[in-house]
């Protein structure tokens, strides 16, 4: 038998031979090594960062050591945490010292193993002068997943070509509660949506060789009170088929190679150390073979958090036996600690070896095995690498198709929420453009972009992009428009005295437009974001009394909303002339604004998310049971104001001539349903045809409809197109009394709707047979074919 862990026929080490497959190479290089270096490849290190401070992570400066690069490169390294997302870098220069970075990495230690390198890349590369897309909300909004894995694909291939291998992205959290800071990040309150548009994401994502890494497993989404980093209460059922199957789509159909444990903990057992969630369902059952990455700092918060872990080994060692492979930004619990433990017996080596085989076969895969593994990435290819100041300027990260990009992405996500005919604007001969998010150029940005997320911390950098305000998309969309701009009230002060002059401004105006919403934050420093978790979904400060103060000036109000989650809006909902709900839009979204309100861009968003029509009564979502809804024993109301999947258009759209081809089905069949969609009006513009489900009877409780399909049609003025939906039986399917997922016997409603509050065509249709088992290869989606 050949001795792999020494050399090939060749005499080259095993671990170099790319003719071998990336199992055994990372076998035979596990045979070589120490135990310390073996640990050394499962933590990563971030350089730079603050331990005085709480910036970019939870309790940061309570968990950021001081790494010794020198006593711990010798032995290796696993990751290098955000080389460009730590400080503003110029691109070319942060390019030439990963670069420098990687070589000492890998001249330091005997197996000349670079690090993986990671950033976030949750609404864009999160690097100084890279592109700012749409956050994850505004995706959902589109309901065009090839649309979405186009971006992703655009910003992975930025990300390569400076020498990043991983990405902390997508979020595929289902939203439950729209108080929580991070529905930004999220693309909705349907798993469907979030699935469909995550899958997308990681399929553009691994399609230019960068790492997806999905976050964050599972439940964080659905913490109590909506607040950030809370238990989570729920129970199995919704955990297994609301929480659960955006990942499961993203494993078995995105290719993705790295996941992300969740912070919170689920009925006392935290995901970071939950064997059943992290190994039996994720690797046992799906089949997922990358590797399990912690979430910044979660492994030490099994100790200070949780309180599941006596120290710091302690803590290392219930995370590698629940299936954590990596400890992420930096080493504290797989460092001297872990290595303590295995030592004295109570760390079992082979979970070190268990954790090392994952991550060194991905970066056999990444090539960072190779013998002629090369650190130089490809915007430095064939530069003077000897004159780093001769390089600044030279990498662009913001070029004029990934604007187009995120220009198109932010068109397709603006949602009309209501509109009394004052839209698309006429030509007013006077504007007054008020609002805290009139003049101010990051209202279009997420808390994960990179000049909210670290460029704040950095006043005196420019901002890197440009980033056209309202006023100015605005003047250039309306040029003959006379056009007084007043921020009326500040974003979440108290402070009421600008309005005299606002509401006077409205009064000499043909139109109002209202610019209202959030600042992106982290941490209480924004009113959306991680961290910043509102008590009630009434707008930040005084800005429902600005827009009160408007509307009764009597001129017409158009409600603009550049923000993180959906807002009860009081009586603009009956009120105001029209309603744009644009959520963090990105660096072409005020340009997307602008264009709808002009009628330049025929509004096609949808809403990912419910809009409630009161501010307190939360949690809610349309994915919801009989009694979640409106009641003659409760003295609260639930019904939206605007309902998932809800959004209007500049046309009009009639559905018609429904045919069931079959509506008797056995549980294992599929239903064959049509229908035809014609726009009547005399522009062009987007119908979103949906599909849900609604089962009137099962044996558990079910929500009263959910979207199992979805189809983005475009069609120009008197265009017609006759759909043929197909609609699997799986799709029916649901978690049971004792846990297996089934599929039930009985009526069933197919429901085609322009939104969850609006269907147009019901297909009654009954499953037929016994009680049918499916399990993670069942069918997950409808097929729609258009003629």
């Amino acid at each position: 038998m050949v001795n792999l862990a020494v050399e090939t026929a060749s005499s080259v080490p095993a671990w170099h031979d790319t003719a071998l497959d990336p199992q055994a190479r990372a076998d035979a290089l596990i045979a070589e090594m120490t135990l310390r270096e073996k640990i050394a490849q499962l933590f990563g290190v971030w350089v730079g960062a603050s331990d005085e401070g709480g910036e970019v992570a939870p309790y940061q400066n309570e968990m950021e050591p001081a790494a010794d690069l020198d006593g711990l490169l010798p032995h290796g390294l696993g990751q290098l945490t955000r080389p460009f997302g730590t400080a503003p870098v110029d691109p070319a220069t942060g390019a030439l010292s990963l670069l420098r970075t990687q070589q000492r990495i890998a001249a330091a230690n005997r197996f000349g193993i670079p690090a993986v390198a990671h950033e976030e890349c949750l609404a864009g590369f999160a690097a100084w002068k890279a592109t700012a897309y749409p956050v994850p909300l505004s995706w959902g909004a589109t309901f065009n997943p090839s649309l979405v894995r186009r971006m992703a694909a655009a910003i992975g291939a930025d990300m390569r070509s400076v020498g990043i291998h991983q990405g902390l992205a997508p979020v595929l959290d289902v939203v439950r509660d729209a108080r929580w800071g991070r529905v930004e990040e999220t693309a909705g309150e349907d798993p469907y949506l979030v699935g469909t548009v995550g899958t997308a994401y990681v399929q553009g994502l691994e399609s230019a060789g960068i790492v997806a890494t999905l976050k964050h497993f599972a439940g964080y989404s659905a913490s109590r009170a909506g607040r950030n980093l809370a238990p989570v209460g729920m129970g199995a059922r919704e955990r297994a088929d609301v929480i659960l199957p955006p990942f499961e789509m993203a494993v078995r159909e995105g290719g993705v190679r790295s996941v992300m444990h969740a912070y919170t903990d689920t009925d006392g057992v935290p995901s970071a150390a939950d064997d059943r969630l992290l190994t039996e369902l994720l690797r046992d059952t799906w089949g997922f073979t990358g590797t399990v990455v912690a979430d910044y700092f979660g492994i030490g918060f099994l100790k200070t958090l949780h309180g599941v872990a006596g120290d710091w080994a302690e803590a290392a060692g219930a995370a590698l036996a629940a299936g954590v492979d990596v400890e992420l930004p930096t080493v504290k619990t797989f460092g001297e600690p872990l290595l303590e433990a295995v030592t004295d017996g109570r760390v079992p080596e082979a979970l070190i070896d268990r954790a090392l085989h994952r991550v060194l076969v991905q970066k056999a895969e990444l090539g960072l095995l190779d013998p002629d593994w090369t650190p130089v990435p490809a915007v430095l290819a064939g530069a003077d690498l000897g004159d780093p100041a001769a390089l600044r300027g030279t990498v662009d990260l913001d070029p004029a198709g990934n604007r187009e990009l995120a220009r198109e992405i932010a068109e397709q996500a603006v949602v009309l929420l209501r509109n009394d005919g004052t839209l698309p604007l006429a030509r007013p001969a006077r504007i007054a453009l008020v609002g805290p998010n009139a003049d101010e150029p990051t209202a279009v940005l997420g808390c994960y972009a990179f000049p909210v997320h670290v460029g704040r911390q950095h006043p005196d950098t420019p901002v890197g992009v440009r980033l056209p305000t309202l006023r100015e998309t605005l003047a250039a969309e309306f040029p003959d428009s006379e056009i007084t701009t007043l921020p009326g009230a500040g974003i979440d002060t108290a402070d009421t005295s600008g309005f005299a002059e606002a509401v006077a401004a409205a009064r000499a105006a043909d139109v109002v437009v209202l610019a209202l919403g959030d600042r992106a934050g982290l941490f209480g420093r924004g009113t959306s974001g991680e961290g910043c978790d509102a008590e009630s979904l009434e707008l930040p400060g005084v800005q429902q009394q600005l827009l009160d103060a408007l509307l009764d000036t009597g001129t017409p109000v158009v409600v603009t909303l550049l923000a993180g989650r959906p807002y009860a809006l009081g009586r603009a909902v009956t009120e105001a002339s029209a309603i744009v709900q644009a959520f963090f839009p990105g660096e072409e979204g005020t340009g997307a604004v602008a264009g709808v309100l002009s009628g330049r861009v025929a509004p096609s968003g949808r809403l990912p998310v419910s809009v409630p029509r009161r501010p307190g009564v939360q949690p809610s979502s349309y994915l919801a049971a009989r009694l979640a809804g409106p009641t003659d024993v409760s003295s609260t109301d639930p019904t939206p104001a605007y309902g998932f999947g809800h959004g209007l258009t500049y046309t009009a759209f009639e559905w018609s001539d429904l045919a069931v081809e079959n509506d008797r089905a056995d549980t294992a069949g599929e239903f064959r349903l049509a229908l035809t969609v014609r726009n009547t009006g005399a522009r062009a513009g987007t119908e979103v045809v949906q599909v849900y489900l609604h089962d009137p009877v099962a044996s558990v409780v079910q929500p009263v409809q959910r979207l199992i399909g979805y189809l983005r049609l475009p069609l120009e003025a008197d265009e017609a197109c006759r759909i043929t939906v197909t609609v699997p039986a799986d799709l029916a399917s649901f978690t049971g009394r004792d846990g297996r997922r089934i599929v039930e016997p009985g009526a069933l409603e197919i429901r085609l709707a322009a939104s969850s509050t609006d269907p147009r065509l019901t297909a009654a249709v009954e499953l037929t047979g016994p009680v049918r088992t499916v399990d993670h290869t069942r069918r997950l989606h409808p097929a729609f074919d258009t003629v």
